[in-house]
């Protein structure tokens, strides 16, 4: 009789331990899943940012590029204004 009794509070024992590790499991593979889509979404932000930072880069570089030409053209005209400027006076003076 008491090792009928003892028998199944063993069996009850193992039923009550084999619960508690199946919910722990769930718990650690919700964590899982939790740190798995917070993973997914830095990732995500960390590839908008880069090519949001590439747009940029390449918006800057057309900028300076156009800023340069025009910087050219008006270093010419400011050369080609003072190469006129020099002749009226040396027609002045001369």
């Amino acid at each position: 009789m008491e090792a009928d009794q003892f028998r199944v509070n063993g069996y009850s024992e193992i039923e009550r331990e084999k619960l508690n590790l199946i919910n722990s499991t769930y718990k650690i593979l919700e964590q899982l899943e939790n740190y798995k889509n917070e993973t997914i979404y830095f990732e995500q932000q960390r590839a908008i940012n880069q090519v949001r930072q590439r747009a940029f880069q390449q918006a800057l570089q057309g900028a300076l590029g156009t800023l340069n030409s025009s910087l050219n053209e008006l270093h010419l005209c400011t050369i080609s204004a003072n190469i006129g400027l020099f002749g009226v006076m040396k027609e002045i003076t001369d």
